[in-house]
Order: structure tokens, then C-alpha cells, then sequence
């Protein structure tokens, strides 16, 4: 076969793209995945107190282990809350660069 064909066969466009109400139960599983992100985002809130304590209790009593730890579960659970709170953009945004690659 000859270098073009081998291209054309690679670049075949399938015609599929998300389209919404084409299975039962789409709602439900929004309603799923909405409720899972707000229970992470529930979540985080108790680890970064925990953590914030965590932090304060190590720097009082010279722990320095506990508070790098403190700072550390702090830092990541302010990562967490905000890729949680991001999630539908940061989708949306890689989704939207993905149609744009032909």
C-alpha cells in the first residue's frame, strides 16, 4: 500500500460525537456524578481542617514532622477543592480541544 492510502485509512473520521438523551438513565447519572463531587468536596472541607490542625498543633509544640505533614495535607487539599470545583471546566475545556484535532 502506498503511504497516502496507509494515511487515509488512519485519518478515517468514525462520525461518532456525545450526543445527549441517546441512552436511558442519563439523568440519574448526572444526579450520580454530581452527588460523588459534592461529597469529595465535603470531604475536603474535613481534611483541610484536619490538616490546618494539624499544622497549627505541630508549630505550637515544635513538632516540625507534624506540621510539615499539617502543610502538606493542607496544600493538597486545596489542590483537591480545586480540581473538584474545576472538574465540569477542566472537561469542557479538553473536550472542546479534542474536536479540534483532525
Amino acid at each position: 500500500m502506498k503511504l497516502m492510502q496507509h494515511a487515509q485509512i488512519l485519518a478515517y473520521n468514525p462520525g461518532v460525537s456525545p450526543r445527549e438523551g441517546g441512552l436511558p438513565g442519563l439523568d440519574v447519572l448526572k444526579k450520580v456524578i454530581g452527588s460523588i463531587n459534592l461529597f469529595g468536596i465535603i470531604a475536603v472541607v474535613g481534611a483541610l481542617a484536619i490538616s490546618a490542625i494539624v499544622w497549627a498543633w505541630g508549630h505550637h509544640s515544635g513538632g516540625h514532622q507534624a506540621e510539615a505533614n499539617g502543610k502538606k495535607g493542607t496544600v493538597v487539599a486545596a489542590g483537591c477543592a480545586l480540581l473538584l470545583g474545576a472538574a465540569n471546566g477542566i472537561v469542557a475545556f479538553f473536550s472542546a480541544m479534542g474536536t479540534q484535532v483532525h
